[in-house]
């Protein structure tokens, strides 16, 4: 393709609106800092913040296009892997932001990953379950890969939420256990990549045929790096340069949010939470796509590998950041919290341990999800 329809091709309208939106209310903030800084009317604070988590979402679903024809290009399990650490670099960007910021948040990165986790194992699995199952009746994922993303979410989970409060002091992890557990955390997470990539790549495939469509092909990945050279730079500097105002908005984003609820009297979980349904709702749109059009394994690489990653990455991060600046980062969950996230996790073996999934295996957790509201605000 030549370079000059490459470009047409990359840089649309819509990708230069995203990109001049982001930018844009980045330097307008930068401009509006000394207002922001004084206290503001409590109705003109939900607006300066509603206003940022709108720029942040449609800057997000444009993160989300591009690392989109990335996959498409690089095909499974490589361009999965793609949209999943595209989504899951901005929840570890907008978590660091939180605990950079001003004041002192001890349960973020605990909230946030417990929010993710109810969000994408019950709300997003179960939805996508039920609109798949609906439309094919029953549907069909690769257990091995599925398998594989369980044993893992198992460890890293229990990492993340049993053990600091079973081991820890007050729920945090001392110095003396917060560095093997960050680089154990992280080796477990680069051999899980390498494997996904390499010798159990087919583990992580559809088992069979889209409905309606062929057996996906096999993609040498060294071709696709040298046939489409120009595409994959244009795409992931676009990609780049459109997460980058995501980055420095989440720092206010987060100040404003923490004054926002305070003020509020919710609950100190309910920031997490919007963290993670800000950064998740374009992956949700995603995987509901592909659970309509039957992909149930790309919905499971999707879900599954996106909890993977953002407990394998951000877990390490949040316990760095506590180390290099002295913020106490408490991961230890509460006997509610524990016994939902097992009773999740046990659910989710059991959806996809038979040889079909189904619709009514969807309704079974969103049904979680609702408890998992109760418990918040309880």
């Amino acid at each position: 393709m030549p370079a000059s329809a490459l470009l047409r091709d990359t840089f649309t309208p819509a990708s230069i609106f995203r990109l001049a939106l982001g930018w844009g209310s980045f330097l307008a903030l930068v401009l509006l800092r000394p207002l922001l800084a004084a206290p503001l009317a409590t109705p003109v604070l939900w607006l300066v913040l509603a206003a940022i988590v709108v720029v942040i979402t449609v800057s997000a679903f444009g993160v989300v296009t591009e690392a989109e024809h990335l996959a498409r290009r690089l095909g499974d399990p490589y361009g999965t892997l793609v949209l999943t650490l595209s989504i899951v670099l901005i929840e570890v960007i907008l978590i660091s932001a939180v605990l950079l910021g001003p004041g002192e948040h001890p349960t973020i990165a605990r909230d946030s990953v417990m929010a993710v986790s109810m969000i994408i194992l019950n709300l997003v699995i179960g939805v996508a379950l039920i609109v798949g199952g609906l439309r094919h009746g029953a549907l069909r994922a690769n257990r091995t890969g599925v398998f594989t993303y369980l044993a893992l979410l198992v460890v890293l989970l229990a990492t993340a939420f049993a053990f600091p409060a079973l081991i820890g002091v007050d729920g945090e992890y001392t110095p003396g256990q917060a560095i093997p557990i960050a680089i154990l955390t992280l080796l477990l997470y680069a051999f899980f990549l390498i494997r996904q990539m390499g010798a159990q790549r087919e583990d992580f495939q559809e088992v069979s045929p889209v409905a309606g469509g062929a057996a996906a092909a096999r993609v040498d990945i060294r071709l696709v790096l040298v046939e489409h050279r120009g595409e994959l730079i244009a795409r992931t500097t676009l990609l780049v340069a459109t997460v980058t105002p995501i980055v420095l908005l989440s720092h206010d984003m987060a100040a404003l949010l923490d004054d926002a609820l305070d003020r509020a009297g919710a609950p100190v979980a309910l920031s997490g939470i919007l963290i993670a349904m800000i950064v998740f709702l374009p992956e949700t749109i995603t995987t509901i796509r592909a659970a309509y059009t039957g992909e149930l394994q790309r919905v499971s690489n999707l879900c599954h590998g996106a909890l993977v990653s953002t407990v394998g990455l951000t877990i390490p991060a949040v316990l760095v950041i506590g180390m290099l600046t002295g913020q106490p980062i408490v991961l230890g969950e509460s006997a509610a919290a524990l016994t939902l996230l097992a009773v999740t996790l046990l659910l989710t073996f059991a959806t996809f341990a038979g040889r079909r999934v189904s619709a009514l295996h969807g309704a079974a957790h969103l049904m979680l999800f609702a408890i998992y509201g109760i418990v918040v605000f309880a």
